[in-house]
């Protein structure tokens, strides 16, 4: 979408992805986090959630796929401008299935070909409870007309 195509107050919501064992096999190995909560199902028993949980950075990872995969015009994207204010509400599980639902809060144009949108975004899981919020923001072209 471009700048001039955002509402404040517009809403949309993303497909599904269930979270997997292998997800977080590869994502402890690519950064490197082998914390223990994550990786060890021995240790997760003993932990506050009687399991293990999934890095709160590899959901907003497949968070920011389902966004990315949400919208099939990227070439009018020109910068992911930033985050703010991320929370991580609740634990990921293997076997959770997020979806990531997102409103406009904010249109501010930087330029005549440009303008930048902000978003309160959420990730629920399947019962609908939310485990991630934040605000993020898009730098987007203008029509140009």
């Amino acid at each position: 979408m471009y700048f001039d195509d955002y509402v404040l107050g517009g809403t949309s919501k993303t497909r599904s992805r269930t979270i997997t064992e292998a997800d977080i096999v590869n994502f402890a190995g690519v950064s490197g986090d082998f914390v223990e909560l994550h990786v060890s199902e021995e240790y997760a028993k003993k932990g506050p959630f009687g399991r293990r949980i999934a890095h709160g950075f590899l959901t907003l990872s497949i968070a920011s796929g389902l966004m990315v995969q949400a919208d099939p015009h990227q070439e009018v994207i020109i910068a992911f401008y930033g985050i703010d204010k991320l929370r991580f509400l609740q634990p990921v599980f293997i076997g959770d299935t997020i979806t990531v639902t997102k409103k406009v809060v904010e249109l501010q144009k930087k330029a005549a070909d440009r303008g930048v949108v902000a978003f309160e975004t959420t990730i629920f899981n399947q019962r609908e409870e939310p485990v991630v919020v934040f605000f993020d923001r898009l730098m987007v072209k203008c029509r140009g007309e």
